[in-house]
């Protein structure tokens, strides 16, 4: 019964997705705007004693009793509820597509930021301009605490369609210990690709010793694009979908997958890691066990895998063993808008269902969710990087690492395109990059690419 109902989800999901449901309507910002009994619903993928266990108490125990008391402060007689979740990602998507074509969606809806172009596509969500009245959304006073490369997660087109729950960034650990046997400093900070490389060549004289861990390979999925071959993209000065295309075997793909080629022909990786079906986890064991030099990241590397009391690969040495630095651009001043050093990011969004009643205390609601003092009360005691620079100064001032995501990454950050070609495009990646470890020229590989991409996407998607 459990699979029929999924797939029929699914197949909801798919028409809506693409097109054939949920329409755009005609703007009525002013919808119940003076109404004094609303009811309104949260939705997300969270349950309590299960998936983001704290997110889902966060908002029984504090956002809605807090909402509800302020609103009543108001004269407003408020009624909120929790649609939770806890099914894998695939799943909660499914579902609130459906939501999203029914009378029973959430009112203010938490999606992952690179669902947002599919469901825009398909008129299941719109700007907030659109349901909340233009000037009433750029007038939120949170949005100067938000970082300008961290609001594009939200938006599409130019226009805002949700806010930032909450974000990371990549960067290149390594390790110190390791470093100082080959001379290299505590303080490392690569300036172009080859500084990454020389690194690399300096670890290979210490037996035993990965020097470089690049993601690559199919058997890593979204790893191997996500944390290798789109920040070195961002590197050559461009995005994987730029000027309404796809990069196909443009001069800049071929750079990323020459880069690959030096460090899996060279010997300064380990190709057998790429093609394991468990080879991210055996990367993080093999750091904690100082058996890799250099691993490109997200912040989840420090705060949860080799965290020495509660990570999946414990480091004891961590807060000394264990260094970051920023991704570098191919060259100084080679990367996208002309920057010395890049990263990528990911995260969601919380938008108003267009369905939505009460589209004002939606937008009440949704400013409150993402206000300084919610946020903090949402993460407790732990520390994570947040959507907010304000919050971001105050929960990460003892964490040295997660300080320098906040204040020197995400102001360069980059996103994963929100459309719907995207996965397919990330598995053309994956094979690239597969097809370097096997033996294929990055001309090769690129080649190969570029077929495939064209095949997935269409020849007039795709920029050769």
């Amino acid at each position: 019964m459990r699979a029929r109902r999924t797939l029929a989800i699914t197949a909801v999901a798919t028409m809506a997705l693409g097109g054939c449901l949920g329409q755009q309507q005609d703007s009525d910002s002013g919808r119940n705007a003076d109404a004094k009994d609303v009811t309104l619903t949260i939705t997300a993928n969270a349950v309590a004693g299960g998936k983001n266990d704290l997110m889902a108490k966060w908002i029984t125990d504090w956002v809605i009793p807090e909402f509800t008391r302020q609103q009543k402060a108001k004269g407003v007689n408020a009624t909120v509820k929790f649609d939770g979740s806890g099914v894998d990602d695939g799943e909660y998507k499914a579902k609130i597509a459906l939501d999203f074509n029914t009378d029973v969606g959430g009112d203010v809806v938490e999606i992952d930021g690179i669902w947002l172009g599919e469901f825009a596509e398909g008129g299941q969500v719109r700007p907030l301009d659109d349901l909340v009245g233009k000037g009433k959304v750029d007038a939120w006073d949170g949005w100067p605490q938000i970082p300008d490369a961290v609001q594009k997660l939200g938006e599409l087109g130019g226009k805002r369609y949700g806010i930032p729950v909450g974000t990371d960034g990549r960067v290149i650990f390594f390790n110190k210990k390791l470093f100082a046997q080959v001379g290299l400093p505590a303080d490392w900070q690569p300036t172009s690709w080859d500084d990454i490389t020389a690194a690399a060549v300096s670890l290979k004289q210490l037996p035993g010793v990965t020097p470089i861990q690049l993601n690559a390979g199919t058997a890593m999925t979204e790893a191997t694009t996500m944390q290798g071959v789109l920040p070195l993209l961002a590197g050559t000065g461009t995005e994987i979908y730029q000027g309404g295309r796809w990069q196909g075997a443009t001069k800049e793909i071929k750079a990323v997958l020459n880069l690959y080629q030096q460090v899996y022909r060279g010997n300064l990786g380990d190709p057998v890691l790429a093609q394991e079906a468990k080879g991210r986890d055996k990367s993080f064991e093999e750091f904690a066990q100082n058996k890799i030099g250099i691993l490109f990241e997200s912040d989840y590397f420090w705060r949860s895998v080799v965290d020495p009391t509660v990570g999946v690969a414990k480091m004891a040495d961590r807060d000394t063993a264990v260094g970051w630095a920023k991704i570098p651009a191919m060259n100084p001043g080679a990367g996208v808008g002309g920057q010395d050093y890049v990263s990528m990011s990911g995260g969601s969004i919380r938008v108003i269902n267009p369905k939505t009643k009460y589209p004002q205390q939606a937008w009440e609601l949704l400013q409150f969710i993402n206000s300084a003092k919610a946020t903090k009360e949402r993460l407790g005691d732990t520390a994570q990087i947040t959507q907010r620079q304000d919050v971001n100064e105050e929960v990460l001032k003892n964490d040295p690492m997660l300080g320098f995501i906040a204040e020197k990454v995400l102001p360069i950050t980059r996103y994963r395109p929100g459309l719907a070609d995207y996965p397919k495009v990330s598995t053309a990646l994956q094979q690239a990059t597969a097809d370097i470890i096997a033996g294929k020229s990055a001309d090769e590989a690129a080649a190969a690419y570029q077929d495939a991409l064209i095949k997935a996407v269409g020849e007039d998607k795709v920029a050769k």
